[in-house]
């Protein structure tokens, strides 16, 4: 029998908070497919702890076997709601920044312009995040930290994305070992699961990483056309073309947006999982 290791996305993935409508019965055969005993489930996702607690309440999400968190830089185990920090990880991350943390960090950013703090609550140890106003040069800004971490030996991966509701450029600064794909592939390697049991889905700029990988990945019909422009763009630049796949609709009867679309994509590349979603085993 056929195993998953199912990787999804939160904010207008598998949560319905973005323009475009639900269909009606997408999030509980969702639930229903990832209460299948082969179905291991990971939350990836820009939030914190403690705003992915809250999205799990407000929208009666399944609890899920691990979280990968704050753009990959943490990563939780769920075991009976108890969630436990992977130290593990964060041994293996640590190195990139030369024993600095994210405070000591943007200590070195400080001169340049155009770079929002972002609130106490969305920083951690590994994660430095900002705002730049979306008629700012973001690759200029990019190219001028990389500047400044290269004189320091500071190995980084800058993450930008933009938060389309709020209408502002989001930039995560994490060590260069971290990151959605990275987190995804270390649970893999942990887990024993191989590519072909393994799909992720997502939205945003923050998952093209994942989604121009080797990583079989789903991008729901909700997608901005710009992200979805450059996902197909640097898929096609990584010959990994043939694992992305763009959520189209009509899979059930449902509109391919959000947890639709998670199910439609998770179906193409694992047909036996359909049986799972519609109850049976």
């Amino acid at each position: 029998m056929s195993r998953l290791l199912l990787c999804t996305d939160l904010d207008r993935t598998l949560l319905p908070n973005g323009p475009e409508p639900e269909s009606a019965n997408a999030r509980k055969n969702f639930s229903r497919l990832v209460r299948h005993p082969q179905v291991t489930l990971v939350y990836v996702t820009g939030r914190h702890q403690q705003l992915v607690k809250q999205a799990i309440d407000e929208y009666q999400l399944p609890q899920a076997d691990y979280v990968i968190a704050d753009v990959g830089s943490t990563i939780y185990e769920i075991n009976d709601h108890d969630w436990q920090y992977q130290q593990q990880w964060e041994k293996l991350i640590d190195d990139d920044w030369q024993g600095k943390n994210a405070n000591e960090l943007h200590s070195l950013l400080m001169d340049l312009n155009g770079l929002q703090l972002q609130e106490d609550s969305k920083q951690n140890t590994h994660k430095l995040s900002y705002y730049l106003a979306l008629n700012n040069n973001h690759q200029k800004i990019i190219s001028a930290i990389e500047k400044v971490f290269q004189q320091q030996s500071i190995k980084a991966n800058l993450i930008w994305s933009v938060d389309q509701l709020a209408n502002i450029g989001l930039l995560d600064v994490l060590p260069a070992s971290a990151g959605k794909r990275q987190a995804i592939e270390f649970l893999m390697q942990q887990l024993k699961f191989d590519y072909s049991e393994t799909v992720f889905s997502g939205d945003s700029g923050n998952d093209i990483c994942v989604m121009s990988s080797q990583i079989q990945s789903v991008l729901v019909a909700n997608a901005e056309v710009e992200v979805r422009d450059e996902a197909i763009k640097q898929a096609q630049a990584n010959h990994q073309l043939n694992t992305l796949y763009l959520a189209k609709g009509n899979f059930m009867h449902m509109n391919g947006n959000y947890s639709a679309g998670i199910l439609e994509g998770v179906v193409h590349y694992i047909p036996q999982a359909e049986n799972w979603i519609r109850g049976e085993k």
